[in-house]
């Protein structure tokens, strides 16, 4: 069965699997102390330390193991937004960081600055989000949803000007080498590379201002408190140096197998948006969007027919929001896959996927009613009492995408230059309708509050 969500969690690498058994026998003794079984532990310890610190690009003392990347990322901002407490409370990030980041930042006055429609940000616009209290910025290395790779380089130059420090969350990135630029913090997570869970790192370069806010612990430089998990911590270090070993040619043969899905896709399925930067991305990933298509049931179809993927609609994740990725993107969000393939993928299984995929689309839109061909009817519209109002379509009450689906059934009984409105109560329309009027080429006139509910306001073009 394929595993193709390795940007959830990597499969535990060879090398990381005989580390973590070699250092169960030999480190299993508290690295503080100086009698002969400590002293072993420690080497190990520093040798991890060393390997991990070649890998990122810094010194090994501005190198400490946490115990996850979710809890780099937090100690991180606390550290650096305390070690400049007397600047300000003023934090910059991207509108698409990874939920870790912007819980962390939620206690500080956050700026978040916006993203194109392939999810990247621009680096002047960054720039001008800087203010004189601003203590940090924040901006990830690649998006953990779409693969978009961003311009950490001109940021950081940006930040240094301004005399503001830079985290960059690195999870997704750091299996394919370095982060290039002057970024002062930096954090990742070696379940991410192929590595054991449970082993974050964090990076602060030399010469930022940092004051940990972990409970006071001589260990790990007093950034990251508690005994060290030095079975594991080993093992994450050794699997990052193997899988930077072959990740050049990996990386090219994965890309060429994410393009041909890029290209296949939509000629295969129907109304599909492609999203994430085409070029500017991280080789083994793709994102892609349906319309009519329930994300969850979309996964379970997929799962049945072998293949295990992720998604950012709501009605796969616990808060039943749309992501807030593809939202700050402006793209479709219900309907949503994302592949993104571990190492040593086949061509066949990247085919198989190929061919399975329309199946599964067509059998999730037939459950659902979604139209084929040309719009016709829906029972829930009615004609507006006011002059100009077209069709008023009740979908409260209904998860999208059965709204859009709603909208869809409908457009073609006003005539051009028409209006279609629909009802609806579910977070997701408000970003799914613009979207399908997009895909659609069909005019999105805006909202308005209605009695239940917004009221989504469609002209029909074509």
């Amino acid at each position: 069965m394929p595993y193709f969500d390795t940007a959830s969690a990597a499969e535990l690498h060879p090398v990381a699997r005989q580390a973590l058994v070699a250092a169960l026998d030999e480190g299993w003794a508290d690295p503080a102390r100086l009698y002969r079984e400590g002293r072993r532990a420690r080497l190990l310890l520093d040798a991890a330390r060393e390997a991990a610190a070649e890998a990122v690009g810094c010194r090994p003392d501005e190198l400490v193991f946490t115990p996850s990347g979710t809890r780099a990322l937090h100690s991180a901002v606390a550290g650096a937004a305390a070690g400049r407490r007397r600047t300000g409370r003023h934090v910059v990030l991207s509108a698409v960081e990874h939920s870790a980041v912007l819980h962390a930042a939620e206690p500080f006055d956050t700026a978040q600055v916006g993203v194109d429609r392939t999810g990247r940000v621009d680096p002047g616009a960054f720039a001008a989000a800087l203010r004189a209290d601003t203590a940090l910025a924040c901006l990830q290395s690649a998006n953990h949803e779409v693969g978009t790779v961003q311009p950490v380089a001109e940021v950081a130059e940006a930040c240094r000007a301004a005399g503001v420090p830079l985290l960059v969350d690195a999870a997704q990135s750091l299996a394919w080498g370095p982060v290039d630029g002057g970024w002062s913090l930096l954090a990742g997570s070696a379940h991410k590379w192929g590595g054991p869970p449970g082993v974050g790192l964090l990076v602060v370069r030399k010469g930022t201002r940092y004051a940990p806010q972990e409970p006071a612990d001589e260990r790990e430089s007093g950034r990251s408190p508690g005994f060290e998990n030095l079975p594991a911590v080993v093992a994450a270090a050794a699997s990052l140096r193997a899988v930077r070993e072959g990740a050049e040619a990996e990386a090219a043969r994965l890309s060429a197998l994410v393009e041909r899905i890029r290209a296949r896709v939509p000629q295969l399925v129907p109304d599909v948006e492609v999203v994430g930067h085409e070029r500017l991305r991280l080789p083994h990933m793709v994102t892609f969007s349906c319309l009519y298509v329930d994300g969850e049931a979309l996964l379970t179809g997929l799962d049945r027919a072998g293949f295990s993927v992720s998604s950012g609609s709501s009605c796969t994740s616990s808060t039943l929001t749309p992501s807030h990725v593809l939202k700050a993107m402006g793209v479709l969000s219900e309907g949503n896959v994302r592949v993104s393939l571990p190492a040593g993928t086949t061509e066949e299984e990247v085919d198989r996927f190929l061919a399975v995929l329309p199946g599964v689309v067509a059998e999730v839109r037939g459950r659902l009613g979604a139209p084929a061909g040309e719009p016709g009817p829906a029972a829930a519209a009615d004609r507006g009492e006011g002059p100009g109002e077209g069709l008023l379509v009740d979908s409260l009450g209904k998860l999208c995408p059965i709204p859009v689906i709603d909208l869809a059934r409908v457009i073609g009984d006003v005539p051009v230059g028409g209006l279609v409105t629909v009802l609806s109560d579910d977070e997701a329309a408000r970003l799914d309708i613009p979207a399908w009027c997009a895909m659609r080429d069909q005019e999105y006139v805006g909202e308005r509050p209605a009695e239940r509910g917004t009221a989504y306001v469609v002209r029909r073009r074509v």
